[in-house]
């Protein structure tokens, strides 16, 4: 487990974040906010997913008023995503958000102090998040060294805008579409401030692509010890985005395995099976299995057997063959025509009996 930044807590309706607290997963609708079933199916998509967070944009009056219907329906916290006007932002408080999100670079001093105001009076949270493209100050002839120090100084600017008002339920946020400006100014964030902060990029692209962005950046930051909450910012259905974001805190250690673990040996000049198809049959196979199941899938014994100690199905291939093993013991020998359906009724027997240390070995 990484050395987490020490923070301080911040509580958000019904979760608290913080304060060595578990990093909390976040994301965002994908529909206006003004379709209210389109909204809530998502939500409980992401809720089910492990989501514990989520954020709504509100750019209209009509958005405020569908949130209130929303929040009513809803058990997990509530974030309202405000860029411009401190209007929707109190409307957002008053219709039961947990948190509201600001722009502090899209709003005066006064709507700022505003907003600071109403979540003041109503318990709720405030997210200062400060994006690279809404600093005005940022062109293109500014340096990236520069960019990171003007990023810096914008927030201590808020902060101290918000701590002057006695307010100090925030959680800060500083975001680029470049990763390494991203890691350096969250390094900052992190040596200046005690607040819990959340990271991720603003754009991160197609799922595909922001896998990697994100994992990369975000990994780098956890792995630091920053974060106390994320979201990965990817084009598509937001479930994905919970899905990446729980895949680089599992790498991490930071989670507890919710999923099937594929582990698949690269192949080289010793593998004499057609690995690479029996392993997209199993990884197909692992969908039906709700439980943190791991299946090795080696070309020879060279990793296998020490890759069978650690899962609860591992394939040592051989010539035209394969070894099985169940929970590190040697279950069977099993020919290379039969294998997949060998493997697949095995991950299905530990589907149905749910523990995995007790699944039947027989294929």
């Amino acid at each position: 487990m990484y050395q987490r930044k020490k923070s301080r807590p911040v509580r958000i309706g019904s979760i608290q974040i913080g304060a060595g607290l578990p990093v909390a997963v976040q994301s965002m609708t994908k529909v206006q906010t003004t379709d209210v079933d389109r909204c809530l199916e998502q939500i409980g998509r992401l809720t089910s997913a492990g989501c514990r967070l989520v954020r709504l944009a509100v750019p209209r009056r009509a958005d405020t008023q569908a949130l209130v219907q929303i929040v009513r329906q809803v058990q997990i916290p509530i974030i309202a995503d405000v860029h411009f006007s401190a209007q929707r932002a109190i409307e957002a408080i008053e219709a039961g958000s947990a948190k509201v999100r600001i722009n502090p670079g899209n709003m005066s001093r006064e709507d700022i102090l505003t907003v600071v105001d109403a979540a003041k009076a109503n318990g709720v949270a405030i997210r200062l998040g400060v994006n690279e493209a809404s600093i005005r100050d940022l062109s293109d002839d500014v340096p990236p060294n520069k960019r990171v120090r003007l990023m810096i100084s914008r927030i201590r600017e808020y902060v101290q805008l918000c701590e002057d008002r006695g307010f100090d339920q925030l959680v800060i946020s500083a975001k680029s579409s470049d990763p390494i400006r991203t890691i350096q100014t969250n390094r900052a964030i992190a040596r200046s401030f005690d607040y819990p902060i959340h990271i991720g990029l603003t754009h991160a692209g197609l799922p595909e692509d922001a896998a990697i962005l994100s994992a990369v950046t975000l990994g780098t930051l956890l792995a630091e010890g920053i974060g106390d909450t994320i979201r990965v910012s990817a084009a598509g259905d937001p479930v994905e985005e919970v899905h990446v974001a729980y895949a680089i805190l599992e790498a991490l250690g930071l989670a507890e395995r919710r999923s099937p673990e594929l582990v698949v040996c690269p192949t080289c000049g010793r593998t004499e099976i057609d690995l690479l198809a029996l392993a997209r049959k199993v990884k197909a196979s692992l969908q039906q299995v709700p439980g943190p199941v791991r299946v090795a899938v080696m070309g020879c014994v060279v990793n296998g057997p020490g890759e069978a100690a650690d899962a609860d199905i591992a394939i040592c291939g051989g010539k035209g063959k394969a070894f099985l093993y169940h929970k590190g013991k040697k279950v069977t020998v099993v020919p290379e025509a039969q294998l997949a359906d060998a493997v697949q009724r095995m991950i299905a027997q530990l589907s149905r009996v749910g523990d995995h240390a007790t699944a039947k070995t027989k294929v």
